[in-house]
């Protein structure tokens, strides 16, 4: 049995209490007052431990009880158990409660633990908290709980940090609410691992109301290191390459991500992005899924730091870990890595990994792979998983497989996933599988996204939705997304809609735009426009467009023009327009031309038309056309509308027609009307079918 409770010791006196850390036997070693009450204090200062050792072992010789149990402390203190054991004996038989306890130290070194009980007992009948404390612990390793705490709150309520900190131990074991009580007496004394303990409590009971399914643990750590290495599998696109594809993709490309959140990804492809994802891994070693903290109440965070600062400042390594964490979060990114320093110098793997992702986000990549390798290196999983990350960022695919198989092996789960994306990356399809089935049998949420869009590219639908299904009821926004797209693809649009809000009401943008089209198309332009809002403001630019067109069939018809009046301001649905546009979004660009050119302003006009135009939009390439030759550029007029006329704009060919009909090209002019009448609408069909007979009886006239 060893005693070990704080790095400092506390020595009984009669006057004072010592510290000492020389051995785990300190902690409980009691010393006695000098003896000799007319002895000069200043030559007791003076005397070395040689002459303080001489004087009271002439003293114990002529039988002073008080020497014999200060000269048992020093030898005990020094490892000469024989030497020390005559006078201990000497001084306890004089009734020294002292020596009393000393001499149970002694004997509990020597494999007599019932005998050193028994002397225990003796002291602290006669008042003595370490011997209290002592035997304590002597019964609670015995099993005996109530005389352990019997004994143990004896040393308490003497203001015994140690017996304090023990009795909270081992009612926090019980599950007493008293346990608080005493792990802050102890602490309040200058025992760091109480400070620690109580700062754990005083934060869990602060985050408590915070607290959800995937919640940050205190004692897990702080980040996660994922690395995202997935392809673009191609989204569908509607009229005017613009619409809602659904082609299955598999997303998330990202770097290395934090215990706050922090990840860095790819966006949807053109149009709205519907395609299937599997999405980052996310949470810390240990930990969550989710990769966040939740919200601290003030005051509770306040007195965790307050405590967490106090061990820190005693050297306690893992309450410098949670200090750091607590700046961090707060901002104090100097502050909080000089704390992580120091915990990763006194060997603390989590600081380390945290330090390194501090230096990361300054730009000091270097230095930052030096403190994820020493880290990686005492077993953390996060630092591996890092490692892997920045190998890969790099093209060291090997290097970071090593270290993606080094975190699973340090029981990261996120390593497994990792690979899997790696595998995915190089299309090694079915060792990317074996790696998410891996990782999604060990719960990994992200992991079962990813293996069930792994399935349903290789057309295993029925394989897949288990695995959708298991990924969303644990959390995955980007699961319950994909079971959205799976059940609309069924033509089951009730129970898409049903996972399409799950995942809009968790933030998701792409499920809120579907949510949206879904009111839009039952009629609901209230709730429609409140899921748009929520997509467009997320990202979206169709969530904008869409938006926008919401708005603007509720704009009045504008009036006619009136001479010198003041330019309207822009309304708000020509302020999503825009929002899409500049996002390129076509159609969205085509409209904000075509409300630039209404007000009369030809040049932005004819930005977005060529915008558009350019990529690939035929109503752009029609509408630039109209504008340039308004404007006498009839040449190149004729050439946007020949780009425009090729993608199926029936207008486009019967401007080509009519254009080559004034140029007296009748032949050229009848092959584009024939391209009219095939494009439609009824209207243009009509006309050209019109203009075609014309330019015939020209030509046989």
């Amino acid at each position: 049995m060893v005693f070990m409770g704080d790095r400092a010791t506390l020595l009984e006196t009669g006057r004072f209490v010592q510290r000492h850390s020389k051995s785990a036997a300190d902690e409980i070693i009691e010393a006695v007052p000098a003896v000799g009450a007319a002895v000069d204090t200043t030559t007791a200062e003076q005397e070395t431990e040689a002459e303080t050792e001489a004087r009271h072992r002439l003293a114990a010789e002529k039988g002073d009880a008080g020497s014999m149990s200060v000269l048992g402390a020093m030898l005990l203190r020094r490892g000469d158990l024989d030497g020390a054991e005559r006078w201990l004996r000497a001084a306890s038989a004089h009734g020294d409660r002292a020596a009393a306890n000393n001499l149970g130290v002694l004997l509990h070194q020597r494999g007599y633990p019932d005998e050193a009980a028994g002397w225990w007992r003796v002291a602290a009948v006669a008042g003595s908290a370490p011997a209290a404390h002592a035997l304590g612990r002597h019964h609670r390793e015995r099993g005996d709980e109530p005389a352990a705490e019997y004994w143990l709150r004896q040393s308490a309520e003497q203001g015994h940090a140690l017996g304090a900190y023990a009795l909270a131990d081992l009612l926090e074991h019980r599950s007493d609410v008293g346990a608080e009580r005493w792990l802050r007496a102890a602490a309040e004394q200058g025992h760091r691992e109480a400070a620690y303990r109580l700062a754990l409590a005083v934060e869990r009971r602060a985050t408590a109301p915070a607290r959800g399914p995937h919640a940050y643990d205190t004692g897990t750590g702080l980040r996660t290191a994922v690395a995202g290495l997935a392809a673009d599998s191609g989204t569908g696109t509607g009229p005017d390459g613009t619409g809602t594809g659904s082609g299955p993709r598999a997303s998330g490309a990202a770097g290395p991500a934090d215990g706050a959140g922090r990840r860095t990804g790819t966006g949807p492809g053109p149009g709205t992005g519907t395609g299937l994802r599997a999405a980052d891994a996310a949470g810390a070693a240990g930990g969550s899924g989710s990769g966040e903290r939740p919200a601290v109440a003030k005051d509770g965070l306040g007195e965790a730091e307050q405590w967490f600062r106090q061990a820190a400042a005693r050297g306690h390594r893992r309450a410098a870990l949670h200090l750091g964490a607590i700046l961090e979060k707060r901002g104090e990114l100097k502050e909080a890595g000089r704390w992580y320093l120091m915990s990763a110098k006194d060997g603390e793997a989590k600081a380390a990994c945290a330090l390194a992702f501090l230096l990361r986000d300054a730009g000091d990549e270097e230095s930052a792979a030096v403190w994820w390798l020493r880290a990686a290196q005492d077993g953390d999983g996060n630092a591996a998983n890092a490692l892997g990350a920045l190998h890969a960022a790099r093209g060291e695919q090997q290097t970071a497989e090593r270290w993606y198989r080094a975190a699973m092996d340090a029981g990261d789960v996120n390593g497994a996933y990792n690979l899997g994306l790696l595998c995915a990356a190089q299309e090694r399809t079915a060792q990317a599988e074996q790696w998410y089935r891996r990782a999604a049998y060990a719960g990994h949420r992200e992991a079962a996204n990813a293996l069930a869009v792994l399935l349903l590219q290789a057309g295993d639908a029925n394989g897949a939705e288990p695995w959708f299904s298991k990924a969303a009821e644990a959390g995955s926004v980007d699961a319950a997304f994909n079971l959205g797209i799976l059940h609309a693809g069924r033509d089951d649009d009730r129970t898409a809609l049903i996972w399409y809000e799950r995942a809009a009401a968790a933030g998701h943008t792409e499920a809120a735009l579907q949510v949206g089209i879904a009111y839009l198309r039952d009629g609901d332009e209230q709730a429609a426009e409140r899921h748009l809002r929520c997509a467009a403001g997320g990202g979206s630019a169709e969530a904008a467009y869409r938006l926008a067109t919401v708005l603007d069939a509720r704009r009045p018809e504008p009036g006619p023009p009136e001479l010198g009046a003041p330019r309207a301001e822009k309304s708000e649905c020509e302020e999503w327009y825009e929002r899409a546009a500049q996002q390129g979004h076509r159609r969205a660009q085509v409209r904000v031309g075509m409300l630039a050119a209404a007000r009369g302003d030809v040049a932005e006009a004819a930005r977005w038309y060529r915008e558009a135009a350019e990529a690939g939009s035929r109503n752009g390439a029609f509408n630039l056309g109209l504008l340039l030759a308004r404007e006498g550029g009839e040449r190149e007029a004729a050439l946007w509308w020949t780009r425009a006329a090729h993608a199926g704009h029936g207008r486009a060919a019967l401007r080509l027609a009519l254009l080559a009909a004034r140029r007296g090209e009748l032949t050229e002019g009848r092959r584009w009307c024939a391209r009219a009448v095939e494009l439609g609408p009824a209207e243009v069909a009509e006309r050209a079918a019109r203009l075609s007979e014309a330019l015939h009886q020209e030509l046989t006239a």
